[in-house]
């Protein structure tokens, strides 16, 4: 059950009145006949994902031992936890760890409720890194060095972090708390000060679009004025149906009957074909071009690899005249797994890789299935590869034994994977095309490099049209930019965190010898950006491994602007993880805290960012955004429609722009 922060927590009377009614009642609709809670029932009205906590509580919370808890019992239990002091909660807390009862808190206890708290958040470590986790926060709280932690050592603890002070609650009772009143305005959303100024792009458009099609209609109504009002109807209908029937030349792939649409239209609309010979010319003429253009520009797949949670990350040849801009996407064809299907995905990497062009593909339906498992499929032997792949292969060589083989690999590649500490490391699995002389499309070779890799050598050759400009564009004619993705919605600013870097590099050029900057601050013409806020939401741990040793490039790259201030700050966080409020989670978390202090990087992602627990607070996200005052903020996310309403209420209270990437 959720607390406002240590010492407000009290309730009015009337309030405590309406939270007794509202237990007894939840209460009641769990008991049986006995009027009692098992702790099977206990454990499922928590909602508990692991039964440790469940079998903890409810052995508090059965102060008779009978086995159950009675009304009485619960009431006293949660009374204790809402209306006592902190250190009746401290108390809780430390019988919550106590596991033997013995007054003190031993390692061995310490490392068994870690584990819980783990396995509660979907966190995979391994046990050489508990046993640093266990340490941490042993080490930490053990003051005398007495090999047990007495409850006096937990306080001095806890007190020395406010923020757990004020959050040291039980939500997972929350269940038993009334939902709070929905608070609406009484004015629409619509007439806001802040809905307008963050539509006025779309409501122009609309309105000037409402507007030619009410004066198409009122000029042919009134041409036809003599022939009677329902003719007047008819003509006015008609007249905004040709210019309508127009527009179906940008929404194409929305109407697959186009063509027998316009057909019909030009056989049966006398004026139809006035309308449509500018359009319809322009049209066939891109179709006619894109179509040689394709056909004739064929490329070439020159690597794959295969990414935790069925992603697919495809690095094509680039061709010389092929131009794009960070965020953009591509329709791509690839006619090994379906001939006459064409699908967008976001262009990945930046538009400054000169070589080749990235896409991450997530496996979401038949095709995108198709596509990972035809790449996991093991292939017969391919001739020599093309120079291009050579060329590749050979620099890669190159840098491993420059830098080191897994950093190099991590840095460039994105592939990661769990290492020995438990953090996110270099992927095992990977996929290698490399291109082959021959026009068709050869089988795949396996071969192993003795790294634990596993490299496929193959052809593969595809077709792409675009790139198409999205919203992200207006990023760089930002002043400060957050960024949010969610999910697989990273890929878009992937691209862009990549330009932005290299252009932030060149911004910062500097003399080797004097260490003067000619160019620090000045504000060039392709980027207004004085700060970036990156911030990424992920289901669970291993979704951070697609794009992990990116940013992980990006911060090493920060690290030497800290001192005046980060130009690129990134914010993670893991939704699966239990937050910070929550009883379960404290003991967990301070040791995640005090380990990353120690190391200077996150146990879960390898980042030096610490990624945060459970979903972020957008009121005090956009609230610190906007108190840095780095100039005209804007925001821009892609991921899921549920959490773009969300988001996109916090821009229009705080009066931020607000720009979504469909994916």
């Amino acid at each position: 059950m959720l607390c406002p922060p240590a010492g407000s927590c009290i309730m009015s009377t009337g309030e405590d009145a309406r939270w007794l009614q509202w237990v007894t009642k939840q209460f009641e609709s769990i008991a049986g006949e006995d009027k009692e809670i098992n702790l099977e029932e206990f454990r499922t009205a928590l909602q508990v994902k692991e039964s440790f906590f469940a079998e903890r509580f409810f052995a508090l919370f059965d102060t008779d031992g009978s086995g159950t808890i009675s009304l009485e019992e619960l009431l006293k239990a949660l009374s204790l936890l809402v209306h006592g002091t902190e250190m009746d909660k401290l108390r809780f807390l430390f019988q919550v760890y106590d596991v033997d009862g013995s007054g003190s808190i031993d390692p061995d206890e310490l490392r068994l409720v870690l584990r819980w708290c783990l396995q509660e958040s979907a966190i995979t470590l391994p046990e050489e890194r508990l046993g640093d986790l266990t340490l941490a926060l042993f080490e930490a709280a053990d003051k005398d060095h007495s090999g047990s932690i007495t409850f006096e050592e937990l306080k001095e603890e806890l007190e020395a972090c406010p923020e757990v002070m004020e959050n040291l609650t039980i939500s997972a009772v929350s269940w038993l708390k009334p939902p709070p009143a929905v608070e609406r305005s009484h004015q629409p959303r619509c007439l806001t000060r802040a809905y307008w100024h963050n539509h006025r792009g779309t409501l122009v458009f609309l309105g000037g679009y409402t507007s030619l099609n009410l004066l198409l209609f009122s000029l042919a109504a009134l041409h036809h004025a003599s022939r009677g009002g329902w003719v007047m109807v008819a003509r006015g209908c008609g007249q905004c149906l040709n210019f309508n029937c127009t527009l179906l030349a940008v929404f194409y792939w929305t109407h697959l009957s186009y063509i027998s649409v316009w057909t019909l239209l030009t056989l049966h609309g006398p004026h139809f074909w006035k309308w449509f010979v500018v359009p319809g010319c322009l049209f066939v003429l891109e179709k006619v071009q894109g179509l040689a253009w394709r056909r004739a520009g064929g490329l070439r797949i020159v690597e794959v690899n295969l990414l935790p949670s069925k992603v697919t990350h495809l690095v094509i040849e680039r061709p010389q005249s092929f131009h794009y801009k960070p965020g953009d996407y591509i329709y791509l064809n690839i006619p090994a797994i379906a001939t006459y299907e064409w699908h967008p995905f976001t262009i990945s990497s930046a538009p400054e890789q000169q070589e080749t062009f990235w896409l991450h593909i997530r496996s979401l339906g038949q095709w995108t299935n198709k596509l990972y498992e035809y790449f996991q499929e093991p292939k017969s032997p391919i001739p020599e590869p093309k120079p291009l792949s050579r060329s590749l292969r050979k620099k890669r060589q190159q840098c491993w034994v420059q830098e080191g083989l897994c950093s190099r690999i991590s840095s460039e590649k994105g592939l990661v994977a769990t290492g020995e500490d438990g953090s996110i490391q270099l992927k095992s699995y990977k996929t290698t095309c490399t291109a082959a002389s021959r026009e068709e499309d050869p089988p795949m070779e396996g071969v192993s490099t003795g790294l634990g890799e596993t490299h496929r050598l193959c052809s593969v050759k595809c077709y792409i049209d675009g790139p198409y400009g999205t919203p992200t564009r207006k990023i760089f004619g930002s002043e400060h930019a957050v960024l949010i993705g969610a999910g697989i919605g990273i890929t878009p600013f992937a691209s862009i965190l990549q330009s932005i870097m290299y252009r932030y590099r060149r911004r910062k050029q500097s003399c080797p010898s004097c260490h003067y900057s000619w160019c620090g601050d000045l504000q060039d013409e392709e980027m207004a950006l004085r700060k970036v806020d990156f911030i990424w939401i992920n289901r669970d741990q291993k979704h951070f491994e697609w794009f992990v040793s990116l940013l992980t490039k990006l911060e090493m790259e920060q690290a030497e602007q800290e001192a005046g201030g980060r130009f690129l700050e990134m914010h993670m966080y893991m939704t699966s993880a239990l937050s910070k409020n929550d009883m379960k989670a404290i003991g967990l978390q301070m040791a995640l805290d005090l380990l990353a202090t120690k190391e200077q990087k996150d146990s879960i992602t390898g980042l030096r960012t610490r990624t945060q627990p459970g979903h972020p607070d957008w009121g005090k996200v956009f609230g610190k955004v906007a108190e840095e005052k780095r100039g005209k903020v804007q925001v821009f996310f892609c991921g899921p429609p549920a959490l773009a309403k969300v988001i996109r209420a916090q821009c229009e209270r705080f009066g931020f722009p607000f720009f979504k990437e469909h994916f």
